[in-house]
């Protein structure tokens, strides 16, 4: 009995657990190319911006913080490729990608992946 009662708790706390730690991190990806609706970022020369907005599959109890990387990047081998991504509008149901290129730099697509997480 008190090992059925010990078992039961420990399946109710790693329940707990997994359920409050899905509620804090939320992952996924992201990419822009020629089949975005105005993609500019590998015509002209120039500071050219794109952005998307990112929703959460669920809404944070509180503004999460949010870390991006980049993982694939197809850009003019004859130029110098200058990029920015940055997490920016970041609120507790999304947050707005930008990404920025700029002098004579031209980016085909770019690709990242993005975590969020609550204290």
């Amino acid at each position: 009995m008190k090992k059925s009662a010990v078992l039961m708790f420990a399946v109710l706390f790693l329940g707990f657990a997994a359920f409050v730690s899905a509620q804090t991190v939320q992952s996924g990806t992201w990419s822009i190319g020629p089949s975005t609706p105005q993609y500019s970022l590998s015509k002209s020369t120039g500071e050219r911006t794109m952005t998307v907005d990112i929703d959460f599959n669920e809404a944070f109890n509180s503004k999460p913080n949010v870390v991006l990387s980049v993982t694939q990047i197809d850009a003019d081998k004859e130029f110098n490729q200058r990029y920015n991504v940055e997490a920016i509008s970041v609120s507790r149901d999304g947050f707005t990608l930008k990404i920025r290129t700029w002098a004579d730099s031209k980016i085909f697509s770019i690709s990242g992946f993005w975590m969020a997480h609550a204290d």
